[in-house]
Order: structure tokens, then sequence, then C-alpha cells
């Protein structure tokens, strides 16, 4: 018999380690080949880790609530054959650790903006985790400079900056960094008031996924003077053309037919109208992003919150759009996402309509700087102007939401972008081939 090193699988750009939720398997069970065997998460995504090999757990290496980086063993198998073997779960990764150039195309500084205006500098290749503690605690790049990695070629993890941060004060001196907006320690744990649970009721720990909604939405508004504008926007001619074809489309590709890929497709083609909604902003920088990449809002069983992402929208049809959206709300509410899978988006959808809503403000996700919300479609009584004259007609109606950062996007920008979008919905050609 053989032992077999179960290694923690890259997990996409800038994910460096995960924690570990659940062992689906116990030490003793026999697992075969593709048996999803611990629930992982990361900052971003819960997902499932596979053994890509048949054969018994004889020793977990990592527990619950531990965490593991990428290429690192985190159980160790029995399989059928002589000596020892170590894998990662992806075939097309290397069990080796990745060389210094691998490491630094792979964990980038991202383009982010945090609650603090710290910046760092290309030569620190830090982790989206460590470089958001860091910015949070407001470390300078001289004092990151200052701490001796762990880590695979001394880079800095996770462990090093909160030991740093827990002895901060016992540290030599820095120079003094420009003044920055002071934000909380803990966005979760920071309300205006202490409140006494009463009699009778019920404390309900937030879970990790909560906590982190928590905090991202927290930092959000801090960061961002938010402006809403609003539209209400005729939808008959997209109600009749899917009522046309959802049936075909459904029998041809196996597919659901929903509203989202039409609604994607204009928000696609505004974008393309008024490019500097594509953006992000780094310190007084703003980025203007090549890709198009529309986050999709979506609500998991538990209650909880994910944006999965459709990267390249602008490159896809509609049909593209329908499989791409399908998939991705599929893999969401079934725990399926890889990291990856919610990376990378510069602007973002949210369908409040799924829940009959009419319209909301949703809050702009960080690091972008828009978002628009789709409310409920309602058959409303209105004014058509004819050749005839003005006439009363039920017609399909729908609010939008366009929330943006006023700090980059005015209301002239924020505002044409919205109607734009109501533009290419209300004159939605019925011919359009799908």
């Amino acid at each position: 018999m053989a032992e077999y090193k179960l290694l923690l699988p890259s997990m996409g750009e800038g994910v460096m380690e995960a924690t570990i939720i659940t062992w689906l398997f116990n030490e003793g069970d026999n697992v075969k080949e593709d048996d999803s065997v611990v629930e992982i998460a990361t900052d971003k995504v819960d997902s499932d880790v596979p053994t890509p090999v048949s054969g018994k757990i004889v020793k977990i290496l990592k527990q619950k609530d531990e965490v593991a980086k990428v290429g690192e063993a985190i159980a160790i198998l029995e399989i059928e054959g002589e000596g020892s073997a170590s894998e990662e779960v992806t075939s097309e990764t290397p069990a080796a650790a990745p060389d210094t150039e691998t490491l630094k195309t792979i964990e980038q500084p991202l383009q982010t903006v945090a609650a603090s205006n710290v910046e760092f500098s290309g030569d620190l290749y830090l982790s989206p985790l460590v470089k958001s503690i860091a910015q949070q605690e407001n470390i300078s790049e001289a004092e990151l400079k200052s701490i001796k990695g762990s880590g695979l070629e001394g880079r800095i993890t996770k462990e090093d900056i909160l030991a740093y941060v827990a002895n901060r004060g016992n540290q030599p001196a820095q120079p003094a960094a420009a003044p920055v907006a002071s934000s909380p320690k803990s966005a979760v744990s920071a309300p205006a008031a202490t409140i006494t649970a009463a009699a009778g009721d019920e404390i309900i720990p937030m879970d990790r996924m909560r906590k982190i909604i928590a905090e991202n939405m927290v930092k959000a508004k801090q960061i961002a003077p938010h402006v809403t504008s609003f539209i209400e926007t005729d939808v008959t001619n997209v109600v009749k053309w899917r009522n046309k074809n959802k049936a075909a489309f459904e029998k041809r590709e196996g597919e659901k037919l929903t509203f989202m890929p039409i609604f994607v497709k204009a928000v696609v083609k505004a974008i393309q109208d008024f490019p500097m909604i594509n953006v992000s902003i780094s310190g007084e920088n703003i980025i203007k992003k090549k890709n198009i990449n529309i986050g999709m809002a979506t609500a998991l069983p538990d209650g909880n919150l994910i944006v999965p992402v459709i990267k390249n929208a602008d490159q896809l049809s509609l049909s593209g759009l329908a499989k791409a959206i399908n998939d991705l709300a599929y893999r969401a509410r079934n725990k399926k996402l890889r990291p990856e899978d919610t990376q990378g988006a510069t602007y973002t959808i949210s369908n409040v309509g799924s829940f009959g809503n009419l319209m909301g403000t949703p809050i702009i996700p960080q690091p972008q700087v828009a978002i628009l919300a789709i409310g409920a479609i309602v058959k409303k009584p209105a004014v058509l102007e004819t050749a005839d004259g003005d006439v009363i007609a039920i017609r399909n109606l729908m609010f939008m939401s366009h929330s943006y950062d006023h700090r980059v996007v005015d209301g002239s920008l924020g505002g044409m972008m919205l109607k734009h979008v109501h533009d290419y919905l209300e004159n939605w050609d019925l011919n359009t081939e799908i």
C-alpha cells in the first residue's frame, strides 16, 4: 500500500489559503475518486475539495477551523501501490512549490480601495487577506517591509501580520504616514450602542459568510458616497420576446431563458457607451477597466448573498449569457462555485424584483463604482403616444435604480448610463435572434 498526500488545490489568482469548515469523511473511511472529502472557505467563497484517487483516509492533517495554504497537505490517504505520492487535486497544477516568478504572477497586488488610503508599491507581494488587514490597520509600507515573513520565499502570512498588529505598540517607531480616515477594527462589531438582549430574545451568532458580508457592506458605505437615480421602464417588448422564445430555447439548449440575459445585454451595451462607469479607484488614480465583467447578486438558500461574475460579458451572445447565468446561479446555490467565479467584477446587477420588490437602493461593492437594481415587472395602465393622439394601454413596467460612487461618477454620467439601459430595454427588437 502507498501513502497519498491530498494537497489544498490552487483556487485562483490571489487566493493563497483556505479555512477548513467540515470534513465529510473521518479517519478510517474509504473514499472513491472524485468524492468531495472536505468543505473549505476562502474570503471569497465556500467550496468542496474532491479527491483525485480512491483510498482510505488514514490521517487528517488539518482540523476544522484550521488554515491551510495552497499546496499544503491536508490529509493522507492509503492507496493501492508502493511508495508515496503527493498530488494536488487539479492535475494541471504541479505539487511542487511554485517558484518566485510564479508567485509574483498569481498574487500581484490587487487594484482595490479599502477603508484606508494606504497604498503599497509593486515590490510588495501581498495576498488579498494580508493586504486587507494592512489597509484596515493603517500599516505603512515601511512597517510591512520590517515584518519578517514566515511564508514561502519570505512572504508575509496572515499569522505574521496579526502577530505584528498584536505587538505593534512594542515595535520601533516608523515614519509618520499621511493622515488617513480612521476605520473601525471590526466593521461588524461597530454598532452605535451596545444592545442588550431582552428575556425571550434569541441570540443567533453570525456565520462566517454573514460576517464577511457585514464587513464588506460597512466598508463599502464608509468608502463611497452613494447617489441613486431611478427610472421606470416599459419592458413590454422584452416580455413578449421572452414569451415567444423561451419554449424553443429550452427545447434546443436544455436551459431556462430568464430575463437576466436581456438585462445583462442592455447593461453591457450601456457600459460600452459610457466606459467611465467601468472603473475603479486606487488612491488618486482612476483605473479604467478593459474587460466588462458583470457581477450577479445571488441569494443563497441559507439567506446569505454571493456575487458570481460573468467574465467578459461583452463577448457573449444572448444564448451564451443565458448559459453562463444559469450555470453560475446553479453552482452558487449548490456550493459549487470556485473562488475565481466571484472575482474580478467591474459592474454588478441586483435583481430585487425576484423577491417581488419594486425597487431598491443597493450598496456598491468595492472596488466597483456603480450597481444597478432591477425591480419587479408589473402590469400597469400607461399613457402611449400614437399618431392619433395619446391612449391608455396595459403595459409591463419596471423600475430600475442606479447607485453610483459620487467621487468619480456625477449625476450626469450615472443618469445617462441608466437612461441608455432604459432605452435598450424599451426598444428591444422583437425579432432579436437567440
